[in-house]
């Protein structure tokens, strides 16, 4: 049985109730751990609020070459961890081993910025006055992560927070935390000191809660939906604590008329498909000129037919399950919604058929076409393996459509025209967009939402002083 991480090691807590991990491909129990209460939560972050001091006084320098040890014991245990996230989330090995790469990518980008933590130096503020600017970080971190990408979300957090002095109390979602559970006694063997990095199990009404509330706790880092973002702002006023919000998204992707079509068509069905669709960044509305519209579905669905679905041990696999039943039925009401909204199922839209599938909770990869603008896959988040398709007669009324959602996470932009490419990537309401290019996400470039998407960034350098706190300092020499 899997047990909470504080202190550097596994701690159990007799008594506590056990919640069951679920194999999403079969159904079958992988693990249980237990549902921390405030009692727990509190001693994971007595024991980050501890180390915190040690931690800090830690040379920068230093600090990012225990991270980048760490970054490599994790790396060196990658097919162990791959096997053990896919058995929790279930996605297809090849992207658990792409996921827990990435992990290791973005805890080496934040140690090699380590010595690149600066302050700053006023001079002559008064005659024989000079100013300081000086950083420091903030204390423990509470770090709330979803199920959808558990370790890729926490390296976001955990790199800025770790490099720059902070200490972390993490929280994956209840459905996948086993393998944030052995990252955390990997990096602790690895160099990284004892409670500087803890992981709590629980769900978020109770656990969660407990951490945003916390009077030690001083910055709440969450990814999540937007309903949870706004529940979490609502409990972090109380303590007038800082908050980084990565919520929800519906990604439009617009495709000109003179756009290359076998990439953007690519592009859509990477984006859109890649794990199962369950993804806050991912193209969700897809709005092609009409007059490319049959030439666009002609290079899109052979490729979304080409999709080998089934369990994420089985080779040659590239669309896995959905991660819980409770996951599928919402995708099916959106699908059932649209089509009777008048939406033409182009392809899927329904559970597949066959022995390998009776158990998990598998869906078909579903292409829709002209759904109503007022439909659930138009307004709502779609997080599962859904496209639905406009015609559009120009890019005023793509843009137009792309900015009527009330979210502004990523969009996408498919056109030979410098002119197009421009016009669009400045009107569209969206914190990252794509020209001509397949979603991916830099460390080097900020990150983060518009509008209900959230606000805050994670990645590049920008990432850093939201894990740090901005002190004057004026200084009145004798002489």
């Amino acid at each position: 049985m899997a047990e909470m991480f504080i202190g550097g090691k596994y701690m159990e807590f007799p008594g506590l109730e056990r919640f069951p991990v679920i194999n999403p491909a079969n159904g079958e129990v992988v693990d249980t751990v237990p549902l921390a209460e405030a009692e727990q939560v509190d001693a994971a972050v007595q024991e980050a609020h501890r180390a915190f001091p040690g931690w800090w006084d830690t040379p920068a320098a230093r600090r990012g070459e225990l991270l980048a040890t760490a970054a490599r014991a994790v790396l060196s245990h990658v097919d162990e961890l791959a096997q053990l996230l896919t058995s929790e989330q279930g996605k297809p090995l090849r992207e658990s081993r792409i996921e827990i790469r990435r992990f290791v990518d973005t805890l080496d980008h934040y140690a090699g910025l380590a010595k690149n933590i600066r302050g700053g130096y006023v001079p002559d503020l008064d005659e024989g006055t000079y100013g300081l600017v000086v950083k420091r970080p903030l204390g423990v971190v509470g770090a709330i992560v979803p199920w959808n990408f558990p370790t890729t979300l926490l390296g976001n957090k955990l790199g800025p927070a770790l490099v720059t002095g902070n200490t972390v109390v993490a929280k994956p979602a209840e459905t996948t935390p086993l393998t944030t559970l052995r990252i955390a006694q990997i990096m602790h063997e690895a160099g990284i000191p004892a409670g500087v990095f803890n992981v709590i199990t629980g769900t978020g009404p109770v656990a969660g809660e407990a951490l945003v509330t916390h009077p030690l706790v001083r910055k709440v880092a969450f990814t999540g939906s937007t309903a949870t973002g706004k529940r979490i702002m609502a409990l972090a006023a109380d303590g007038v604590k800082r908050v980084t919000l990565e919520l929800g998204g519906s990604d439009p992707m617009i495709v000109c008329d003179d756009a290359d079509l076998d990439g953007a068509a690519s592009a859509a069905s990477v984006s859109r498909f890649f794990n199962c669709g369950q993804a806050c960044v991912a193209v969700k509305r897809l709005y092609v000129f009409e007059n490319v519209l049959d030439q666009f579905l002609e290079k899109l669905l052979p490729r979304v037919q080409r999709l080998r679905m089934g369990p994420g041990t089985m080779e040659g696999v590239i669309l896995g399950p959905l991660h819980t039943d409770r996951q599928r039925r919402i995708i099916e009401e959106q699908v059932q919604d649209a089509i009777a909204s008048g939406a033409r199922v182009v392809h899927g839209g329904k559970r597949p058929e066959g022995e390998l599938f009776e158990k998990g909770f598998f869906y078909e990869p579903t292409v829709l076409l002209s759904p109503s603008h007022d439909s659930r896959v138009a307004r709502e988040e779609v997080f599962g393996p859904v496209l639905p398709i406009w015609p559009v007669k120009d890019l005023d009324e793509a843009i137009e459509l792309a900015n009527s959602s009330i979210y502004g996470l990523g969009s996408y932009v498919w056109t030979r025209s410098l002119d197009r490419a421009s016009y669009a990537a400045h009107r569209l309401e969206a914190g990252y967009t794509w020209v001509n290019a397949a979603q991916k996400i830099y460390d080097e470039l900020p990150f983060g939402g518009m509008k209900q998407s959230g606000f805050g960034r994670e990645h590049g350098s920008e990432a850093l002083d939201y894990y740090l706190e901005t002190r004057s300092v004026v200084v009145r020499t004798t002489t």
